[in-house]
């Protein structure tokens, strides 16, 4: 049993299960805000727009069922709206490691074998001269 909790502390404080947690904790808020930028500027403009005040309670009977269209399309706009973000940041991202791939590595100072011989090449050089 203590090797058991052992490996699990040793799995827990790994950075990747760190930065997933911190990850699914900042995921949690940015849907908050998303939920609210949808709910509170976006369908409020789609609503006027098609003259409908409350378009969450958007709905179609269809034999007595009733199908809440409204809350589907908030639904996709809080998707649109979520992908479109993502996008934005993964594109940053690869644009970023392009530029770090892109820049020249720089030139590594030569062992001092090769001072010796380029050493040893001048004065040979001077030799013949």
């Amino acid at each position: 049993m203590k090797k058991f909790f052992a490996e699990f502390k040793a799995f827990a404080v790994k950075g990747n299960v760190i930065d997933l947690a911190v990850a699914v904790i900042i995921a949690g808020a940015f849907g908050k805000i998303v939920a609210s930028f949808v709910n509170d500027l976006v369908m409020p403009l789609i609503a006027a727009v098609f003259g409908i005040p409350n378009f969450s309670e958007l709905a179609v009977t269809v034999n007595g069922s009733e199908i809440m269209a409204g809350l589907f399309i908030q639904t996709l706009v809080d998707f649109a709206v979520v992908a479109f973000v993502i996008f934005i940041a993964v594109q940053q991202i690869n644009r970023f490691k392009r530029k770090e791939a892109d820049a020249p590595a720089p030139v590594p100072e030569p062992s001092p074998e090769e001072v010796l011989l380029q050493e040893i090449r001048d004065l040979l050089k001077e030799n013949r001269q």
